[in-house]
């Protein structure tokens, strides 16, 4: 038994992982068999892999690195080639050039042979981080072979003689406009885009920081890094980005906007760009909208039951409002383009004035509003009146102008479709009548309001079930009431393997994996509440009642509320608690 298995033996005594009778059975076994104390308590499991490796790093005085997603720059990733990378056990991911200082990742840290190696073929100092071995081979394969940063070094390897040809690393007036022709630059803006269509991603954000330019993708609505650069390429590649979209590459000091097509292997989007001045540069934010995707259906985006039911007779009155509540990024306008597409049809003539026109639907007259040309939510609906409509939809309502032709419009016998930024369906009433809406016409004109946000499904590819705590079967109780009564009879079938955890329901989650990156997510589900405007809620909004008076009132009527929505989507393993707790808790 070497130093270290003592040293070992020594720290799992003291922290009580290890009783004295067992560390010296362990010690004799080592001792006969010739095997190392760290086989010995991973074949006994006495230990788990992780634990066992963060006890190493508490004796050898390393820090342990946990992380099991990381954003490597290219750059240093041509540093240690893969195949180094592999045989050694090794990742770098982090170089301060100021000290010298190369961080590196390690299996076996207190192999100073491989440690010295590395200082000589790179000529810097090493600060070696401990990981476990799992960890360590699900970071290698997602950095060098899966990863944005893998396909990029390779990128930056090739065009190494051209970076010092064109001097990439001193970007000026004059040589700029060459820089963003080089090869280099283009390949790196393809493999960004095709990398985020590959993932799903509806935005990519690059932004410069004070040393480095990120890259994040903001897939299924979390924004992950994906790829950090050297701060010396992002002017290059904002400017090729610039140039792409059709934006002024020398004006630096106002926001602009773009936009361009990019087809690939992985499909066609159209996109929208908008560069940001930075105190450290121009930030380019890049929303990504496929062409060919359809608008999904109501009962695909999530709503169902009485929620369906209720909408489906509320657009096919004639005449009134139907508002979308939600913060941005909730889906609201998606869920107004699948009720448009319910009723579209050549006997009816549909006009909408979006910002931007994200859907393009045949047999719809889409108009994009435009501020520079005066063309604005307000101006632009006052003159669809004029062009004889049966449906109007309106992006948003966001001033009194607004407010006031839209309520004219419902009275004058069109239906009108918008959304309204409040953070429940009850909210939206007393948003208009702060917008000047009159409380009696409000009343007569309005049919319903859909309150929504959006969270990410479990990985159908990797669930699984678990016995959720006391605790969170008492909150599910709670929020649901009767209804999980009801559920659980309707389920009952279902339930045998619960009854036999001695708990009324399975809850579900997913353990990570290829497809979903690792997240235990894959693909977005909406949570919904749809108010009726009901006679006894018309009567409040001319009592000018708050949102939390007409939301009792709206659930005595029947309607569920989005929290409600979002368990009963838990308990059929469609999502998790904390994704609905994460976005519904109000």
């Amino acid at each position: 038994m070497d130093y270290q298995d003592k040293a070992l033996l020594d720290f799992l005594l003291s922290s009580g992982r290890l009783d004295a009778e067992k560390a010296e059975a362990l010690k004799v076994e080592a001792i006969t068999t010739g095997k190392s104390l760290a086989d010995l308590l991973l074949e006994r499991r006495i230990i788990s892999e992780e634990d066992l490796s963060k006890a190493r790093a508490k004796v050898l005085n390393i820090p342990y690195f946990a992380e099991s997603k990381i954003s490597v720059s290219p750059d240093l990733l041509t540093l240690i080639t893969v195949d180094l990378a592999k045989s050694y056990q090794v990742i770098p991911f982090q170089l301060n050039k100021e000290e010298g200082l190369l961080s590196m990742i390690m299996v076996k840290p207190e192999d100073l042979a491989t440690v010295d190696f590395f200082q000589k073929r790179t000529g810097y100092k090493i600060k070696s981080y401990l990981t476990s071995k799992e960890n360590f081979d699900n970071l290698i394969g997602h950095i060098y072979s899966q990863s944005l940063s893998g396909e990029i070094s390779g990128v930056l390897k090739r065009g190494k003689e051209q970076t010092e040809e064109y001097g990439i690393r001193l970007v000026t007036a004059d040589t700029i406009s060459q820089i963003i022709k080089e090869p280099k630059i283009v390949e790196i803006v393809r493999k960004i885009l095709e990398h985020a269509i590959r993932l799903r991603a509806s935005d990519i954000h690059i932004e410069p920081q004070e040393n480095i330019t990120r890259v994040r993708y903001r897939i299924d609505g979390i924004l992950e890094e994906k790829l950090t650069l050297d701060k010396d390429y992002h002017a290059a590649l904002a400017s090729r980005i610039k140039i792409l979209s059709g934006m002024k590459i020398d004006e630096k000091r106002i926001p602009q906007d773009g936009r361009f097509n990019f087809s690939s292997e992985y499909g066609e989007v159209d996109l929208r760009i908008s560069s940001l001045p930075t105190v450290n540069g121009e930030k380019i934010v890049m929303r990504l909208l496929k062409k060919s995707e359809k608008v999904p259906t109501l009962s695909e985006l999530g709503i169902r039951a009485k929620a369906l039911a209720t909408l489906e007779e509320a657009i096919h009155i004639p005449h009134g409002i139907i508002l979308s509540t939600g913060p941005t990024g909730s889906g609201k306008t998606t869920t107004l383009y699948s009720l448009l597409t319910m009723i579209n049809s050549p006997k009816v003539n549909i006009v909408t004035l979006e910002d931007p026109v994200e859907y393009q639907m045949n047999g719809v007259n889409q108009v994009q509003v435009n501020p520079q040309a005066g063309l604005t939510f307000a101006s632009g609906l006052r003159s669809f009146l004029r062009q004889d409509p049966n449906i109007i939809m309106v992006g948003e309502i966001r001033d009194e102008e607004t407010t006031q032709l839209a309520i004219q419009a419902s009275l004058t016998g069109h239906l009108v479709f918008s959304t309204v930024h409040t953070n429940s369906s009850s909210g939206a009433l007393p948003r208009l009548l702060d917008m000047g809406a009159e409380p009696f016409l409000l009343a007569s004109s309005m049919t319903a309001a859909i309150g929504q946000r959006v969270l990410r499904k479990i990985c159908d590819n990797c669930k699984s079930a678990y016995v959720p705590e006391q605790s969170v079967v008492d909150d599910i109780q709670l929020v649901l009431g009767k209804m999980l009564d009801g559920w659980l009879k309707t389920n009952a079938e279902k339930m045998t393997q619960t009854k036999m955890n001695n708990s009324p329901f399975m809850l579900y989650k997913g353990a990570g994996c290829e497809k979903c990156g690792n997240s235990g997510y894959y693909g977005r589900i909406g949570i919904y509440e749809v108010l009726r405007v009901s006679e006894k809620i018309a009567r409040l909004i001319l009592e000018r009642a708050d949102a939390a008076t007409i939301e009792k009132q709206a659930m005595e009527d029947g309607m569920i509320i989005m929290k409600q929505d979002g368990y009963l989507k838990v308990l059929e393993g469609i999502t998790t608690l904390e994704e609905v707790i994460r976005v519904a808790q109000v």
